[in-house]
């Protein structure tokens, strides 16, 4: 499936979870906003560490979420590299096999 199949088949998923429990949507929605614009840490910054952890954690539709978000914020080939190195570091095979999946998500998005 291509990533922006991906992305496109997770927000449908998410629109039919969020209408299941629209409470908890709404509470989530507001944690993220709340986490994605306060703190000291640009956005941006804030996104290389959600992309790590999503490799490290094997989350499909999280990388394809993070790197569309990155792809958005001009994040560049290398700096998605840079990061997917640290989480090969903390996530050994997996986590590299995770971060060749990323890298193809943002090879695709970014064009």
């Amino acid at each position: 499936m291509a990533w922006s199949e991906k992305l496109n088949d997770t927000r449908d998923r998410l629109r039919n979870l969020n209408k299941a429990m629209p409470e908890t949507a709404k509470a989530f929605g507001a944690l993220s906003k709340t986490v994605k614009e306060g703190g000291v840490l640009e956005f941006k910054t804030k996104e290389f560490v959600a992309l790590g952890i999503a490799v490290a954690t094997k989350c499909d539709a999280c990388i394809a979420l993070h790197i569309e978000a990155l792809v958005r914020t001009g994040a560049s080939r290398e700096e998605i590299s840079d990061v997917l190195a640290m989480s090969i570091q903390m996530g050994g095979g997996p986590s590299m096999m995770y971060a060749a999946k990323a890298l193809n998500c943002f090879e695709e998005l970014s064009v």
